[in-house]
């Protein structure tokens, strides 16, 4: 099956930092697009940032200047880099797969199982 790990969500204070990981498990990314998202409480699941397999990104409006996507292809892994962390981004990250940063949801696929980050003080 086609499918990420995400890992390196935890507990951290506004103002902090994390970094989180996406593994690809049972393919390489070298030709794909990776997709960072997440779903909040009572929330829709929402595009946070997205890498083309050329090293063009994009950012949501709300995390511009604060998160930083990049990605190894021999690691087969795409990081997302956190800092000045705040509430609002309390969700459930996850990573997906697609042949360009498409806005669709729908047309993301290998979901991962999430990975949790809570930002309290």
């Amino acid at each position: 099956q086609l499918q990420f790990v995400e890992s390196g969500g935890g507990l951290v204070q506004p103002g902090g930092s994390l970094r989180l990981s996406c593994v690809a498990s049972g393919f390489t990314l070298d030709y794909d697009a990776v997709g960072w998202f997440r779903q909040a409480p009572g929330k829709e699941r929402e595009g946070v940032t997205c890498i083309t397999n050329g090293g063009s990104t994009g950012y949501a409006d709300s995390v511009k200047g604060r998160f930083t996507i990049s990605r190894d292809n021999a690691k087969n892994t795409v990081y997302l880099q956190m800092t000045n962390l705040k509430p609002d981004d309390t969700a459930v990250y996850y990573c997906a797969r697609n042949e360009l940063c498409y806005d669709d949801l729908l047309s993301w696929h290998a979901w991962g199982q999430g990975t949790q980050v809570t930002v309290s003080s």
